[in-house]
């Protein structure tokens, strides 16, 4: 292998490495998103973690992040909790960063 080979392979490795980290923040984060949310709207334990969950699993509808904004929107608005959009985006900016730490942390850790 020459030096070019072992630096474009761990290009590679590195690109793939931050693709993995940029996925898991970005779940933690909608994970988080939907806590709030299920807190806003009353819910509690398991009842809040399955909302989380399905908030996760909504940002695999459409790329970016348009479908879990709106179906908090809706949500929250289903159940006499409207939100504006920028106050879910804002959150979301809040909870990408706590995201982004407490991987850093378990990284360290």
């Amino acid at each position: 292998m020459t030096t070019f080979d072992g630096r474009e392979k761990a290009f590679e490795q590195g690109f793939t490495h931050d693709q993995e980290l940029q996925f898991k923040a970005r779940a933690r984060k909608n994970k988080l998103l939907g806590l709030w949310a299920a807190g806003l709207m009353g819910k509690t334990g398991a009842d809040a973690e399955n909302y989380a969950r399905d908030i996760v699993m909504a940002d695999f509808e459409k790329p970016g992040d348009h479908d879990v904004v709106h179906t908090l929107m809706h949500d929250l608005a289903a159940a006499g909790k409207p939100v504006e959009e920028h106050t879910v985006r804002r959150q979301g900016e809040r909870f990408l960063t706590e995201a982004i730490n407490q991987l850093k942390t378990e990284v360290k850790g």
